[in-house]
């Protein structure tokens, strides 16, 4: 018998409201008869899902203690500091200026504006069994609501971790930014020394009528433990979403980013930057609907992949029948730094309007030999030269994030990688 079964389930919605625990309720049903995904389905393509939840623990509850500060954000000024360890909010809750930061599963109780938004933001339980699995098991996270009209509120450092090795947790995050809001969140999913976790974020965020929202997520578990996670994202007219992510950890990290545009002079700016090493796989999903008019949206990723690793980017732009005088572009650029390492990119546009303007493009290759060459004419060893390319390759796409000042922390994290492998002989 799976370790997931009802008990687990009723133990997690033990004080839902009705909405939530009906909706646990169909989670479990899709749950109990979903199949893991294959990589036959389009939507998983060049991905082998080689685990199932009964490799898996359910946590037994968070625990505080392993929850340390977190270095990512000492580059953040003054942050508000919230917490998730084994999917359920740890720590104290905030509420000045128009932000609130609590509980997620607080806030389904008390809280209307939650129900609302994830009628639009929350994913469908039929959509796959990870999907199902966080309905029926999942609930508690970080609820961030900015009040209409607050501009100069501080950053909301959001820390979700794993803290217990082999277990699988379902941690929650929601971001509701009222009409002209703008508030800023940085997440930093770790799995700290809880190796060999699952876990499976699901994050909703609802852009109101000319709000903004900057988000950065930044994914650094251990090589042994994996991350399934979904972010949908709603923005309404002249709202504004400034989405970053940065891919560095797990054995398989995947992000199903799903955007749509429904207003008015709606805006997204995508950036990605990843790099993968030993035998990971980064894959990233990537969707945005453009269904409002004068919409506008910009993909811009770039990735590196050395020994046995691997990483995958499917990008679809879909433009809906609604969405004339669309801009809309994507770019995925790919390294391939040693000859056991693969890319797959593969940019998409589905166009149903007629007075658009789109691009994409796409690039998978080694480090430029040319290049190499001219920086060596300049007196470099060519493993200086190598070193510089990584590093300029990835600046761009750095300077890019939605905050610049996370970019230090990333390039010492991606050369430090880098140099290591060069080292040891692995490139």
């Amino acid at each position: 018998m799976s370790p997931f079964d009802t008990a687990v389930s009723a133990t997690a919605g033990r004080d839902d409201p009705d909405w939530r625990s009906q909706l646990r309720s169909a989670g479990f049903a899709a749950f109990a008869n979903a199949q893991m995904p294959s990589s036959k389905e389009e939507i998983w393509r060049y991905v082998d899902i080689d685990f199932s939840f009964d490799d898996y623990l359910p946590t037994s509850g968070p625990k505080a203690e392993t929850l340390d500060s977190d270095p990512l954000f000492a580059a953040v000024a003054a942050p508000v500091i919230a917490r998730v360890g084994d999917g359920a909010f740890v720590g104290s809750a905030h509420d000045a200026d128009g932000l609130v930061v609590r509980s997620l599963a607080e806030a389904t109780r008390d809280d209307p504006v939650v129900a609302a938004a994830l009628r639009r933001v929350g994913l469908d339980v039929d959509q796959d069994v990870f999907a199902a699995a966080f309905a029926a098991f999942g609930g508690d996270g970080a609820f961030v609501h900015a009040a209409r009209g607050g501009s100069h509120r501080p950053a909301v450092a959001v820390t979700i971790e794993a803290s217990t090795a082999g277990s699988a947790s379902f941690p929650g995050l929601l971001v509701v930014a009222e009409e002209l809001a703008d508030v800023s969140v940085i997440v930093h999913l770790r799995s700290g020394a809880a190796a060999g976790a699952l876990m499976v974020p699901q994050i909703g965020v609802v852009v109101g009528n000319g709000a903004r929202v900057s988000m950065t997520v930044v994914q650094d578990l251990d090589y042994d433990s994996r991350s399934i996670a979904s972010l949908r994202a709603a923005v309404g007219s002249d709202g504004t979403f400034r989405f970053g992510e940065i891919g560095l950890g797990g054995r398989l990290a995947r992000l199903h980013l799903d955007v749509g545009l429904e207003g008015r002079g709606s805006s997204a700016d995508v950036v990605g930057a990843y790099f993968g090493e030993e035998n990971q796989t980064l894959d990233y999903r990537y969707f945005m609907r453009h269904v409002g008019t004068n919409t506008r949206s910009d993909m811009f990723l770039k990735g590196a992949v050395e020994d046995t690793a691997r990483s995958v980017f499917t990008g679809m732009i879909r433009i809906e029948e609604s969405g004339q005088k669309t801009e809309a572009f994507q770019t995925n650029r790919n390294l391939i730094l040693s000859e056991g390492a693969s890319a797959q990119s593969v940019p998409n546009l589905e166009i149903l309007a007629n007075d658009v303007r789109c691009g994409h493009g796409s690039t998978v290759g080694p480090l430029d030999a040319a290049q190499r060459y001219y920086l060596m004419s300049r007196g470099l060893e060519p493993a200086q030269a190598d070193r510089l390319q990584v590093r300029g390759f990835f600046e761009e796409a750095l300077m890019k994030l939605p905050h610049p000042e996370l970019a230090a922390a990333v390039r010492t994290r991606i050369n430090g990688k880098y140099e290591q492998a060069q080292a040891e002989g692995r490139v």
